[in-house]
Protein backbone atom coordinates (compact mmCIF):
# COMPACT_ATOMS: atom_id res chain seq x y z
CA UNK A 1 0.00 0.00 0.00
CA UNK A 2 1.46 3.69 -0.93
CA UNK A 3 0.93 6.83 1.17
CA UNK A 4 -1.28 7.54 -1.68
CA UNK A 5 -3.76 5.15 -0.36
CA UNK A 6 -3.31 6.04 3.06
CA UNK A 7 -4.53 9.70 2.26
CA UNK A 8 -7.13 9.09 0.10
CA UNK A 9 -8.90 7.35 3.53
CA UNK A 10 -7.69 9.93 5.50
CA UNK A 11 -8.16 13.08 4.01
CA UNK A 12 -4.90 15.29 3.04
CA UNK A 13 -6.02 18.24 5.49
CA UNK A 14 -3.39 19.44 7.63
CA UNK A 15 -3.24 21.69 10.56
CA UNK A 16 -0.21 23.91 10.70
CA UNK A 17 1.51 26.58 11.92
CA UNK A 18 3.81 29.64 11.12
CA UNK A 19 7.20 30.06 12.69
CA UNK A 20 6.32 32.81 14.87
CA UNK A 21 3.41 31.52 15.96
CA UNK A 22 3.85 31.35 20.01
CA UNK A 23 3.89 27.57 21.70
CA UNK A 24 0.29 28.84 23.68
CA UNK A 25 -1.07 28.73 19.96
CA UNK A 26 0.20 25.77 18.99
CA UNK A 27 -1.05 24.26 22.50
CA UNK A 28 -4.58 25.10 21.98
CA UNK A 29 -3.99 24.07 18.31
CA UNK A 30 -3.13 21.16 19.08
CA UNK A 31 -6.10 20.90 21.64
CA UNK A 32 -8.52 22.20 18.98
CA UNK A 33 -7.82 19.69 16.12
CA UNK A 34 -7.04 16.42 18.89
CA UNK A 35 -3.83 15.86 17.15
CA UNK A 36 -0.12 15.77 18.14
CA UNK A 37 2.10 17.61 16.26
CA UNK A 38 2.08 20.50 13.06
CA UNK A 39 3.99 21.31 10.33
CA UNK A 40 5.75 24.70 10.58
CA UNK A 41 5.29 26.17 7.17
CA UNK A 42 7.57 29.08 6.37
CA UNK A 43 8.08 31.35 3.60
CA UNK A 44 9.64 28.15 1.54
CA UNK A 45 7.73 25.85 2.01
CA UNK A 46 7.85 22.53 5.39
CA UNK A 47 10.07 24.52 7.35
CA UNK A 48 9.87 22.18 10.67
CA UNK A 49 7.47 20.41 12.69
CA UNK A 50 6.70 20.85 16.55
CA UNK A 51 5.37 18.10 18.89
CA UNK A 52 3.62 17.82 21.90
CA UNK A 53 7.00 16.18 23.27
CA UNK A 54 8.53 18.90 21.84
CA UNK A 55 6.66 21.35 24.25
CA UNK A 56 6.65 19.10 27.05
CA UNK A 57 10.61 18.67 26.61
CA UNK A 58 11.29 22.35 26.48
CA UNK A 59 9.27 23.29 29.23
CA UNK A 60 10.83 21.16 31.97
CA UNK A 61 13.77 22.98 30.75
CA UNK A 62 12.54 26.59 30.57
CA UNK A 63 9.51 26.81 32.52
CA UNK A 64 5.52 28.42 31.30
CA UNK A 65 7.88 31.53 29.72
CA UNK A 66 8.07 28.96 27.22
CA UNK A 67 4.24 29.37 26.29
CA UNK A 68 4.87 33.04 24.84
CA UNK A 69 8.02 31.81 22.67
CA UNK A 70 7.41 31.35 19.25
CA UNK A 71 7.59 27.82 17.76
CA UNK A 72 11.10 28.19 15.99
CA UNK A 73 12.66 27.87 19.03
CA UNK A 74 11.38 24.64 19.88
CA UNK A 75 10.75 22.88 16.66
CA UNK A 76 12.60 20.29 14.63
CA UNK A 77 14.29 21.53 11.77
CA UNK A 78 15.36 18.59 10.17
CA UNK A 79 12.30 16.98 9.24
CA UNK A 80 11.70 13.48 8.28
CA UNK A 81 9.20 13.25 4.92
CA UNK A 82 7.67 10.94 2.80
CA UNK A 83 5.98 11.13 -0.95
CA UNK A 84 2.53 10.00 -1.65
CA UNK A 85 4.51 7.48 -4.14
CA UNK A 86 6.07 6.03 -0.73
CA UNK A 87 5.20 2.49 0.54
CA UNK A 88 3.69 2.57 4.04
CA UNK A 89 6.09 -0.60 4.26
CA UNK A 90 9.38 2.10 4.03
CA UNK A 91 7.30 4.61 6.03
CA UNK A 92 7.19 2.40 8.54
CA UNK A 93 10.61 1.77 8.75
CA UNK A 94 11.93 5.55 8.65
CA UNK A 95 9.23 6.15 11.63
CA UNK A 96 11.13 3.58 13.72
CA UNK A 97 14.76 4.36 12.49
CA UNK A 98 14.09 8.39 12.71
CA UNK A 99 12.10 7.61 16.44
CA UNK A 100 9.44 10.24 14.70
CA UNK A 101 5.51 9.85 15.52
CA UNK A 102 4.33 12.24 12.31
CA UNK A 103 5.49 12.40 8.77
CA UNK A 104 4.54 15.52 6.48
CA UNK A 105 4.17 14.34 2.93
CA UNK A 106 5.22 16.36 0.30
CA UNK A 107 4.41 16.60 -3.07
CA UNK A 108 6.65 18.48 -5.50
CA UNK A 109 7.94 20.00 -2.24
CA UNK A 110 4.46 21.00 -1.46
CA UNK A 111 2.72 19.69 1.54
CA UNK A 112 0.14 17.17 0.75
CA UNK A 113 -0.87 15.63 3.75
CA UNK A 114 0.67 14.45 7.46
CA UNK A 115 0.69 10.47 8.65
CA UNK A 116 0.92 9.87 11.87
CA UNK A 117 2.49 6.28 13.92
CA UNK A 118 -1.60 5.87 13.79
CA UNK A 119 -2.69 6.16 10.29
CA UNK A 120 0.29 3.60 9.90
CA UNK A 121 -0.91 0.78 12.01
CA UNK A 122 -4.90 1.41 11.12
CA UNK A 123 -3.44 0.01 7.78
CA UNK A 124 -1.31 -2.39 8.99
CA UNK A 125 -4.74 -3.55 10.94
CA UNK A 126 -6.99 -3.51 7.55
CA UNK A 127 -4.11 -5.12 5.87
CA UNK A 128 -3.92 -8.08 8.14
CA UNK A 129 -7.53 -8.31 8.43
CA UNK A 130 -7.97 -8.73 4.76
CA UNK A 131 -5.20 -11.49 4.57
CA UNK A 132 -6.85 -12.99 7.09
CA UNK A 133 -10.10 -12.91 5.81
CA UNK A 134 -8.68 -14.57 2.41
CA UNK A 135 -7.16 -17.48 3.94
CA UNK A 136 -10.60 -17.96 5.70
CA UNK A 137 -12.37 -18.05 2.49
CA UNK A 138 -10.03 -20.03 0.93
CA UNK A 139 -9.69 -23.09 2.85
CA UNK A 140 -13.38 -22.96 3.91
CA UNK A 141 -13.59 -23.24 0.42
CA UNK A 142 -10.60 -24.50 -1.16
Amino acid sequence: MRIADVLRNKGTSVATVSPETTVRELLAGLAEHNIGAMPVLGPDGVAGIVSERDVVRKLHERGEALLSCPVSEIMTTVVATCTPRDSVDDLSVLMTQRRVRHVPVLDGGRLAGIVSIGDVVKTRMEELETSQEQLQAYIAHG
